[in-house]
């Protein structure tokens, strides 16, 4: 973006911003609104510049308990996606809420994954985790490290950079064949593929984030939320609802999926 396309976008001059960008002039908070906007500045680092103009904080930043209406409404949605998993989940893909749905995908977990803060990344990608039973787990790791180069690309952020550079140490099961039993060429979207005792499981994830935040918080959350990808895992699925149901699941297991939602 040229400073002319950037002041055209922002509604000022090219030499006024050319007098900010040199000092000599001072930005009001109307014009740090207007740049921060057209530039894409999370709400987080918007604040930061209101600071170092001079300015108050223009976005709260609240906890998600404080949150309650949002709470409410991530609440409902994530119960509306049962029998499938669903989770909210913070900057640095912290669980804060869940629907706790089939807690059989967690069988074999370390129980140190499962306690609160749950890390969805590090639950799925580490070695003691879910990575043994990801069928596709390269594929999926150069998923999860693309979303996170995205991140750390937006904003240098301490977390993400260190959970960036932990999922890369992280190493390749034997057999973790990106492409198994698939057809690249007529796949539109990657699918987790999970083997569990019920049979292989596939599984597609999106992420949904609040459109109009004017909350820091709420503006770094994310629903995630994963669909079946085949007929199998629908049937797969009832199968493991009914036992769940019949309270055939252990104990501890089930302890351990409660956990994930915080």
């Amino acid at each position: 973006m040229t400073q002319s396309e950037l002041a055209l976008a922002a509604d000022s001059s090219t030499r006024h911003l050319s007098c900010l960008e040199t000092g000599r002039a001072q930005p009001s908070r109307e014009i740090i609104r207007r740049l921060a906007e057209c530039l894409n500045i999370p709400l987080r680092d918007q604040n930061a510049l209101m600071l170092a103009a001079g300015f108050a904080p223009v976005f709260l930043e609240r906890s998600l308990t404080e949150l309650e209406a949002a709470k409410r409404a991530m609440d409902g949605v994530l119960k509306a996606h049962l029998p499938y998993p669903a989770f909210a989940v913070d900057r640095h893909w912290n669980v804060v809420l869940s629907n706790c749905a089939l807690p059989q995908l967690y069988e074999g977990c370390s129980d140190d994954l499962l306690c609160p803060p749950v890390n969805a990344m590090r639950l799925v990608l580490h070695p003691a985790g879910m990575a043994p039973r990801i069928l596709n787990y390269a594929e999926w790791r150069a998923h999860s490290l693309h979303l996170l180069r995205n991140q750390a690309q937006v904003r240098a952020d301490p977390g993400t950079e260190a959970l960036l550079a932990e999922v890369m140490s992280y190493p390749i099961p034997p057999h973790a064949d990106g492409a198994q039993g698939f057809d690249a060429s007529q796949r539109l979207v990657t699918p987790l593929r999970i083997a569990t005792r019920f049979g292989l499981v596939s599984l597609l994830n999106t992420l949904t984030v609040f459109g109009t935040p004017s909350d820091v918080t709420l503006a770094e959350l994310a629903l995630e939320m994963l669909f079946p990808a085949d007929d199998e895992t629908i049937e797969i699925v009832k199968s493991m609802e009914l036992e769940r149901a019949s309270g055939g699941f252990g104990r501890g297991a089930t302890t351990s999926a409660d956990e994930l939602g915080g």
